[in-house]
């Protein structure tokens, strides 16, 4: 099944300052990824090659445009096959952040993504938009976790 989801949230930042939040991803000093989620580890530096990932979701880096845009192809699970991205686009004083997943979703990893990790995947994008807010100094968008959300955490935790 062909997969598309895409997040935006508008920032009062130019992109240069948006951008790098993007470039900190993974790193020590990580200000886009929310605390309280599985952390982003990669083997390396965050660059072209470096391989990672999040709980059981796993990537490399495919590209990257430091302050622009960074994309990740999928590794795992099995039946993942696609990539996810983020990237800036300006937009008048300030910018938008996008977060995008193309994929196809086979066997067991689509009925995972539909009852498990479409609905975690949501929330957590959503709340490193909210990180991403905070960082910048700007007023936090909150956007409350489901109830399903909140369940699913407290099984897997």
């Amino acid at each position: 099944m062909r997969i598309t989801n895409i997040h935006e949230r508008r920032l009062a930042s130019p992109p240069q300052a948006v951008g790098e939040l993007i470039d900190s991803l993974g790193s020590e000093s990580d200000l886009l990824w929310p605390r309280g989620w599985p952390k982003v580890r990669f083997d390396r530096p965050l660059g072209v090659g470096a391989r990672g990932g999040h709980g059981p979701i796993r990537y490399r880096v495919e590209t990257w445009l430091p302050g622009e845009t960074i994309r990740f192809r999928f590794e795992g699970p099995r039946g993942f096959e696609g990539f996810h991205a983020f990237g800036i686009r300006p937009e008048g004083a300030g910018s938008v952040v996008r977060h995008v997943i193309e994929m196809e979703a086979r066997g067991r990893a689509l009925l995972s993504w539909l009852l498990v990790i479409r609905p975690l995947h949501d929330a957590l994008i959503e709340d490193a938009f909210s990180r991403a807010e905070s960082s910048l100094g700007l007023p936090v968008t909150k956007c409350p976790w489901s109830g399903r959300v909140r369940l699913l955490r407290r099984i897997l935790r």
